[in-house]
């Protein structure tokens, strides 16, 4: 059975995993019998690295994105986006195994839906294998099992901190039981399943660029715009309140993504390796350009400017990771800073929505600029892996194209809808009274600070 997550180096197969390691190739050329009679058997050392990448992107989850979240809020709100973004990941994770692995991975031929086949893993023993992206590399099922359920546990995480300070804590823990039952699966199998849609168009999402970020920085503006504003949003003073929380927050999450995108070529090769000096490389260019134009906008460079491009920047190279270049990646993450900018500075003031932690901004923005520049920058002659078969830069530019339109369409509307049956059943926004007096004692009876 095979569980493939997209890249150029699985669609290019044995001849881009020669690319990336001929001495590897060679010897599998000079004992084919050997290799072919151990193609079943796991191998340790890669084992070890997708676990080692699986507890990374935990990691993020918990406690990266809660402290990141929780220093852009008010001090009163502090708890009430660690709660959420805890108690999400942990019900996602009981999701995971009971259907979301099927709905996602499940061995179905539809295009959109992964079947039932592998509800409560059914069929997942310690001695199922998993392909990887060369042929006759496999890795313990359970193992891609877990990968993949934290990225579905940190992605619905990352919708909250747009609409954080006013949601009710039960709304958004059923909204993102919902969304990943209906958003999130669904696009994980067509992006990242053999079998999916957008996968078999040769749309290229490395680590998660429309499945992640534009699916979750897309709900978030939904939500910010259905919920509404924050109580004297505009005219309150609504600063962060620890710019050192975010700090380590945003510094956890760099740490954590190296797990996230090269955990994401399922095996520890140079595939991963590229992976990983794109991270590096991509996130130090996005964080000097968000300096940049920050200085030259309004005269100094912030913490908070620092912290945005560091994650503008990690969301950007997150489709192309080991698929472009690391000149490639650099060009991605000096670029991707000045776009997001634009958006918290200028779009999000323009139409007054209130995206608290700028996860459209960020995300969804840094998303949409990944997915369509890895089309551009995974081209062979700009450094990156090459395109598959006979596909060219404008062929592949317009299937990244049809891939976030796909995305864009599927959030934003069944977002919408989710946001609309969760309103009804439980009510999206807390009393303007909890509001004003702080989620934290309001929803959860209990205060992060005391004087």
């Amino acid at each position: 059975m095979q569980f493939n997550k997209i890249s150029t180096l699985g669609r290019l197969g044995a001849g881009a995993a020669a690319l990336l390691a001929p001495a590897f190739a060679f010897a599998q050329d000079a004992a084919a019998p050997v290799a072919t009679a151990a193609a079943a058997v796991p191998d340790k050392g890669d084992t070890a690295f997708m676990f080692l990448s699986t507890i990374l992107v935990l990691f993020m989850a918990v406690p990266g994105l809660g402290l990141f979240y929780g220093g852009l809020v008010r001090s009163k709100n502090m708890l009430s986006v660690l709660m959420q973004c805890t108690v999400i990941a942990a019900s996602v994770m009981i999701i995971w195994v009971v259907y979301g692995y099927s709905f996602a991975f499940g061995g179905s031929e539809s295009p959109f839906f992964g079947g039932f086949a592998k509800m409560f893993l059914s069929g997942v023993t310690k001695d199922s294998t998993a392909a990887t992206f060369s042929q006759g590399v496999v890795i313990p099922e359970y193992i891609f099992v877990m990968f993949q359920m934290t990225f579905a546990a940190i992605t619905p995480a990352l919708i909250i901190g747009a609409f954080a300070e006013r949601i009710k804590f039960s709304a958004s823990v059923l909204f993102c039981i919902l969304w990943v039952t209906f958003v999130y699966f669904p696009i994980a199998h067509m992006v990242w399943d053999a079998k999916g849609y957008l996968f078999g168009l040769g749309a290229l999402d490395f680590a998660g660029g429309t499945v992640v970020h534009i699916n979750a920085g897309v709900a978030g503006l939904i939500g910010a715009i259905m919920v509404g504003k924050r109580t004297g949003f505009g005219k309150d003073m609504m600063a962060p309140h620890s710019m050192t929380l975010t700090y380590v927050g945003a510094a956890m999450l760099w740490v954590g993504w190296f797990g996230f995108n090269a955990g994401s070529n399922l095996e520890a090769s140079g595939g991963a390796m590229l992976a990983t000096v794109n991270t590096f490389v991509a996130t130090a260019a996005a964080i000097l350009s968000w300096c940049l134009v920050e200085s030259f906008t309004r005269g100094k460079a912030s913490m908070l400017g620092a912290a945005s491009g560091m994650i503008a920047g990690l969301v950007a190279i997150t489709p192309a990771a080991g698929i472009v270049g690391p000149m490639g990646a650099i060009v991605m993450g000096a670029i991707v800073s000045p776009l997001c900018y634009f958006f918290v500075s200028v779009v999000k003031n323009k139409f007054g929505y209130d995206d608290t932690a700028d996860v459209f901004g960020v995300h969804g923005v840094g998303g949409i600029f990944g997915a369509l520049a890895t089309g551009i920058f995974a081209s062979a002659s700009l450094g990156g892996v090459g395109y598959a078969g006979e596909q060219t830069m404008s062929g592949q530019f317009l299937v990244q194209v049809q891939a976030v339109v796909v995305t864009l369409l599927w959030t934003g509307i069944g977002s919408a809808i989710l946001y609309k049956v969760v309103d009804l059943i439980v009510g999206l926004r807390v009393p303007v009274e909890a509001e004003r007096e702080g989620l934290d004692l309001a929803s959860h009876g209990e205060a992060a600070y005391h004087s």
